[in-house]
């Protein structure tokens, strides 16, 4: 197969194999940079200090102290300035984690690599090269760090399984460029092609190097992942479009009660800081930025998993899939052979034809095939042979052949092409007949078939027939032994999953048997055979025909679309695996496209949403089990903000109209949300647990009941909040104690929240709930503290109330979030 490779990079240079000159690779460097993933552009200072100036929290505290030293109150305006600090360094370690998931991959493709300059062997790190580079690369120098054209090959075999999912050894031919590359554009045979990520199994070959970094397959995975900020999801859209109505409606009750305050009398300091304050308490600037990070988690947390997200909206759909349609090779198989089964010749054991192949096996090469073969041997302590010359496999000859000398005779033995071992055998017409049909049974059962001979000869010379047949070698891709629990949790959480596959129908149901996808009452359809039944005619009058399939098999890449949008039709959430441009309607259709990474066409991960590292269907099931997660660990944040903030903003706002001084000044709101924005980013950053027996199922994000609760238990504690500081005014005739009160109160509710949330389960909530009443008490009980924030220390008996006011609200939220729980499974 040919493809058009552009041969831009290569402008301006002269093709040799003494490789580049110093001169020409510091053009290409200058031209294309080094052979990195990601690509940094801007100053990270410059970009954080952007960042944070998007704090409104800054501005305010920034202003609010300019305020108080243009008045005089310099003790006031260096309070609030040194506030500003701790929200700054916040504000520079969430830019760090939103960039953690990216730069965690930018060292991937790091590596020495020889290289040929100025016509010397260099060895570089694979960062230095550029395109024109000459590489060589052989079975010690194994990995290829960038894509290009063998110019020139030694019995060169690649292991392209990574892109193609195929165990087989790929022979590379050679194509030289020197009389192409000023062509802007060339057609080349895929065989003359090297890719970034594949390995060198057996051979050496000269690489030119064509693209590096970003420009790579594997770059341009990476480089999809490091756009995903700039996407929004629906939910976060909604968020931001809340977050709006709130900030107008928030800005008019400020100017409300500015007005207000202002016309009692309480001067116009008093009246713009009233406004500040309600401003700074009642704008949820707390919900895009909570989501987004949780997004930037799960976007980290899922690379750790080996899925690579492109589109945000996966990250918050990945959770309420109902419905995964998978292929098998390389997904649920390991992509890598395995001897199963020995079929010899009526007067050959199975011991002798394995030793026969084991002969005409390179048993310190990595070929897939000899690998397997090597490892079948080993389980059975069979001893290596020593051969004296080999004829090594080409895609010419389709066999390799060796010869051993044993008890004084010379053998020949040749593996390969069942049918060119066959032609060079000597077998009657029935004998012929009888192993054609054994082939043809065994490739219809999905496995990859090999034949032995041997002859014994005078010479070391490979004769072109009369050869003994030994018997055929049947290889089997497994299954990878973690599926089973994945398919396990799949029924467990009732996430359906269908095997889509081009195999033979025995070699599918074999395969999903072996995994525990089906049983005795399984479904299995082959599309060669039942194509009806997915045409439109046949879905029109049966639509949910699909949602009971558990298997299908000789399946073409328009009847996988045709399913996949039936299923959609019928209500599912459906993931669509891919590796190929033949997949890529199929992944469009989808709700969640997903691509594999490493055999992956460059179209297949264009248009999915998320990209397997490893090509592993347990990694998808792993991503769906994050994603139930995060997005419980999002509502438990958000119902965290809603509980504080309501009894927050709603007193903020009521203690000054009904006459009171301000409850909140300045301070006290920095005081709280240096405890509310830690908190609600990091105490509810709960990971999943990798055999959970339950899972998060509600689709809504808050249920009735739900905002039912948090209405209920906010207006309660706002009446409380609001009763406790006009008690403590009245009882000590002190602003000051009635705001120590509210203070104190607010503070252990935040503590208590984290408390009925997560039941203390991570190391964060632990940390956070500590630290919260630890700081709280100090803050009030420390004379110096308390006056610096215009608070008068507590009594004994006062924070009895307060404790015992919140353990009841803790015990009442606990009690009620468990039941909430329970309906939504």
């Amino acid at each position: 197969m040919q493809r058009i490779i552009s041969l831009k990079n290569l402008k301006g240079l002269t093709i040799k194999s003494s490789g580049l000159s110093e001169a020409e690779y510091s053009l290409q460097l200058g031209k294309f940079g080094p052979n990195e993933i990601v690509e940094r552009t801007g100053n990270p200072w410059l970009e954080l200090l952007i960042d944070t100036a998007k704090d409104p929290m800054v501005w305010f505290l920034i202003g609010t102290s300019v305020i108080f030293y243009i008045i005089g109150d310099y003790q006031e305006a260096i309070i609030l300035s040194l506030a500003t600090i701790p929200l700054i360094f916040m504000d520079a370690f969430l830019y760090w984690r939103t960039q953690a998931s990216t730069a965690g991959l930018k060292s991937q493709l790091a590596s020495k690599v020889m290289v040929i300059r100025d016509g010397e062997h260099r060895e570089l790190d694979s960062l230095a090269i550029v395109p024109g580079d000459l590489i060589v690369l052989s079975t010690k120098n194994y990995f290829l760090p960038a894509d290009g054209v063998w110019e020139k090959t030694d019995s060169l075999q690649l292991d392209e399984s990574v892109l193609t999912g195929e165990a087989f050894p790929v022979n590379k031919s050679e194509l030289y460029l020197a009389s192409h590359f000023q062509k802007d554009e060339l057609f080349i045979d895929s065989g003359s092609l090297g890719f970034a990520g594949t390995r060198v199994i057996r051979g050496t070959g000269y690489l030119r190097v064509l693209f590096t970094g970003k420009d790579t397959s594997y770059g341009e995975i990476v480089q999809s992942v490091a756009k995903i900020q700039h996407e929004r999801t629906p939910l976060q859209s909604e968020i931001l479009e809340l977050t709006r109505f709130l900030i107008y409606i928030a800005l008019a009750f400020c100017l409300a009660l500015a007005a207000i305050r202002f016309y009692q009398g309480h001067g116009w300091l008093d009246a713009l800081l009233s406004a500040a304050v309600l401003a700074v308490a009642a704008i949820p600037e707390e919900f895009p930025v909570v989501f987004s990070f949780f997004l930037g988690v799960g976007v980290y947390r899922l690379a750790k998993r080996n899925a690579l997200v492109r589109r945000a909206v996966s990250v918050e759909n990945i959770g309420r899939v109902t419905q995964i349609c998978t292929d098998k090779t390389g997904t649920i198989t390991q992509g890598e052979l395995t001897l199963t089964h020995l079929d010899p010749a009526s007067d050959v054991t199975e011991i002798n034809l394995l030793a026969q192949a084991l002969i005409a096996s390179d048993v310190e090469g990595s070929d897939p095939v000899d690998v397997a073969i090597l490892k079948a041997a080993r389980l059975r302590e069979m001893e290596l042979p020593r051969r004296f010359s080999v004829i090594p496999f080409t895609e010419d000859r389709k066999r390799e052949t060796a010869f051993l000398e044993k008890d004084g005779e010379l053998i020949c033995v040749i593996k390969g092409s069942p049918e060119t071992v066959l032609t060079k055998s000597k077998l009657s017409e029935k004998e012929l007949t009888h192993w054609s049909e054994r082939i043809n049974e065994w490739a219809q059962g999905g496995h990859k078939v090999l034949a032995v001979a041997s002859v014994e000869v005078r010479e070391a010379s490979e004769p072109e027939d009369g050869f003994l047949f030994k018997g055929l070698l049947a290889f089997e891709d497994p299954a990878r032994p973690e599926i089973k629990d994945a398919i396990k949790y799949c029924q467990r959480n009732e996430i359906k999953v269908l095997m889509i596959t081009g195999d033979h129908p025995a070699t599918a149901e074999a395969i999903a048997r072996d995994i525990g996808l089906i049983e005795d009452s399984a479904v299995i359809i082959s599309a060669e055979k039942e194509p009806h039944k997915i045409e439109d005619n046949w879905l029109a009058n049966h639509p949910d025909f699909f949602k009971g399939v558990d298997v299908v098999a000789r399946c073409n890449p328009l009847q996988k679309l045709k399913i996949v949008e039936s299923l959609k039709k019928a209500g599912e959430m459906v993931v669509v695996t891919g590796d190929g441009v033949n997949d890529v309607p199929a992944l469009k259709a989808s709700d969640i496209g997903v691509a594999m990474g490493l055999r992956g066409a460059r179209s297949a991960k264009e248009i999915s949403s998320i990209i397997l590292a490893d090509d592993n269907f347990s990694t998808i099931v792993n991503a769906i089990r994050e994603g139930k997660q995060l997005f419980e660990n999002l509502r438990m944040s958000f119902k965290y903000l809603l509980l504080l903030h309501i009894p927050f903003v709603l007193s903020a706002a009521v203690i000054p109209l009904l006459g009171y001084p301000l409850l909140f000044l300045p301070i006290h709101v920095v005081w709280l949300e240096l405890i509310i924005h830690p908190t609600a980013l990091f105490a509810f950053q709960q990971y999943a647990v990798e055999k959970n027996e339950s899972s998060f199922t509600q689709k809504s994000f808050f249920t009735k009941k739900d905002s039912l609760v948090i209405l209920t238990m906010g207006l309660s504690l706002t009446g409380i909040v609001i009763l406790f500081f006009i008690a403590g005014v009245s009882e000590n005739q002190s602003i000051d104690h009635g705001r120590a009160e509210v203070m104190a109160l607010l503070s252990l509710w935040s503590a208590g929240l984290v408390l009925a949330l997560t039941k203390g389960r991570t190391l964060a909530s632990k940390v956070l709930m500590i630290v919260t009443v630890f700081s709280t008490v100090v803050l009030v009980q420390n004379k110096w503290f308390a006056k610096a924030l215009h608070l008068n220390s507590l009594h004994g008996i006062d924070w009895i109330k307060i404790v015992s006011i919140v353990l009841l609200f803790v015990i009442a939220l606990s009690f009620l979030s468990r039941n909430s729980k329970q309906k939504n499974y």
